[in-house]
């Protein structure tokens, strides 16, 4: 768990964190959540002279952000849990803004990271698996039913990897930091290589970990001239583990996507500027929304 104390700016104004602690099941997770939230109000009263007035939190999984409620995440073992409630009445009855873990991530990189400006964007992280988020004129569509965004269950080689939603080649079996951990492993016989590894040995040249590399490449060139077509955002920004390769990753990548496109304009494909503080921040703006949302009210 990420957490921190953020300013009307977006400034960071105090960071902390804590093991989620998964293994002890989910109502332990959903106290630990509780516990952080409560503590990091007691530091702002403490050594920032005044009390946080509202709170945002982003979670993974299915999220009902209008009720407020986590639906579902498979991680954390949790279904159905009123998480806004629980965290306004720990705090003290403050508004509390409940989102999305990848659009939420993807509001701060739209307002203060690197899609700061544009007025059309997609956030994609690379990490685990894929997720996507639309940005448009300073807020995250999160579609009728909260599912928009989820490029990585786009299929991209129908007699691909079998993928845990139930389909066939879904793009995050195939380009997503773990799909190229599994693939270098295999490709390198070392069980503990992963895609950093498999970037480094890119980088020197291994033709091994470089056809590795161009499938992942392929794979996901394929997956975002797709939602290029549907979205047409003015600026692509990629994230997660794999994005840390830096020109190892974009270099290539922008070439495949200039080459499959046809009467699509080509976005600025630009990394991710936030890092992993993306989710925390993201949380402060859904929370400062909160308020500016009440008092337009």
């Amino acid at each position: 768990m990420k957490a921190a104390l953020v300013g009307t700016d977006g400034t960071l104004l105090h960071e902390a964190r804590r093991a989620t602690g998964r293994e002890r099941g989910a109502d332990a997770v959903v106290e630990s959540i509780l516990a952080f939230a409560a503590e990091l109000r007691a530091h702002g009263e403490e050594h920032l002279g005044e009390s946080a007035v509202a709170a945002g939190v982003a979670v993974p999984g299915i999220v009902d952000a209008e009720k407020g409620i986590a639906v579902y995440a498979a991680n954390l073992g949790w279904r159905d849990v009123p998480l806004r409630a629980l965290l306004s009445e720990r705090l003290g009855a403050i508004p509390v803004a409940l989102g999305h873990d990848v659009r939420t991530g993807g509001l701060a990189e739209g307002r203060i990271g690197a899609g700061h400006g544009a007025d059309r964007f997609f956030f994609v992280p690379l990490g685990t698996g894929i997720a996507g988020a639309i940005g448009i004129a300073g807020v995250i569509e999160a579609g009728a039913h909260g599912y928009a965004g989820e490029i990585g269950h786009i299929v991209v080689r129908p007699d691909g990897p079998d993928c845990g939603c139930g389909q066939r080649g879904c793009l995050e079996t195939l380009a997503s930091a773990a799909a190229v951990t599994r693939a270098w492993a295999a490709a390198s016989g070392d069980p503990d290589a992963d895609a950093a590894d498999c970037a480094k040995a890119v980088e020197s040249g291994d033709p091994a970990a470089i056809r590795v590399w161009q499938d992942a490449i392929d794979a996901l060139a394929a997956g975002l001239v797709t939602a290029l077509t549907l979205l047409d955002p003015g600026t692509l920004i990629i994230g997660g583990g794999l994005a840390e390769a830096g020109e190892t990753l974009f270099t290539p990548l922008r070439a495949a996507v200039e080459e499959r496109i046809t009467f699509q304009k080509l976005p600025h494909i630009v990394p991710a500027a936030l890092g992993d503080t993306a989710g925390c921040l993201g949380a402060g703006l859904l929370a400062w929304d909160l308020l500016s949302t009440e008092v337009s009210a």
